[in-house]
């Protein structure tokens, strides 16, 4: 996980404008972080401020408009993008991370499917103009799917409206880490994060989705387990 936000961490730091040394500076910071907060083991309280940021602060950013004169913000706010996820996947046990996990992908799967067919409606056009909200409502639709076979699969049908809303708010998540990291390269004025996977683009441009979804589902994980014991 240090490895992968360490690359996201220099990622970052050149979408805010940084130079070779600044961003590799930025990238140990980021890693540094991390170390600190499993050495603490300071958690949760991490994990509900990433959640606000993302569930409450991003929408509101995104409607306001992401430019290149808040790169200095976007250079703060690159910590509660990159530490809080690979700190929930220290946290998680393996079989949490997979289950998670497979919320963004499926409804990232739906959502494909959903908008080819039936898009006509952007999202938010000035930032990513592939979306539409008819692909937002495939990808609830997909999740909403695969919670209601969770919870039969693993609790006999119990808790499966909990596990939609659940998964409803993991979409929602996504949908918010995909939108902000391509806002933060369109103010950087690129269309990749960076050239590790040739043709696929950086290593944010694969972890946009889960930059989000894994730290608001820590913050319920930890929250449902707090409740239990």
């Amino acid at each position: 996980m240090a490895l992968i936000i360490g690359i996201g961490g220099l990622e970052w730091a050149r979408l805010c404008g940084f130079g070779p040394l600044a961003a590799r500076l930025y990238a140990l910071g980021i890693v540094a972080a991390l170390a600190l907060l499993v050495a603490l083991e300071f958690h949760f309280p991490v994990f509900v401020l990433a959640a606000i940021f993302w569930i409450v602060a991003v929408p509101a950013w995104l409607w306001l408009g992401v430019n290149a004169g808040q790169r200095a913000v976007l250079a703060a706010v690159g910590f509660l993008v990159l530490v809080p996820p690979a700190l929930a996947m220290v946290v998680f046990r393996p079989s949490e991370a997979l289950l998670v996990l497979a919320v963004a992908w499926i409804a990232d799967t739906a959502a494909y499917f959903a908008g080819r067919r039936w898009g006509r409606h952007k999202l938010a056009p000035s930032i990513s103009p592939g979306k539409t909200w008819e692909g937002a409502a495939g990808g609830l639709v997909g999740a909403a799917a695969y919670a209601i076979i969770l919870s039969l699969v693993l609790a006999g049908g119990t808790g499966a409206m909990t596990l939609v809303g659940a998964a409803a708010l993991l979409v929602v998540a996504s949908i918010a880490g995909d939108l902000f990291e391509s806002a933060a390269k369109r103010q950087a004025g690129v269309k990749d994060s960076g050239t590790l996977l040739p043709g696929h683009g950086g290593m944010l441009d694969r972890i946009d989705s889960a930059t989000a979804t894994l730290p608001v589902a820590a913050t319920m994980v930890l929250a449902a387990r707090a409740a239990l014991t």
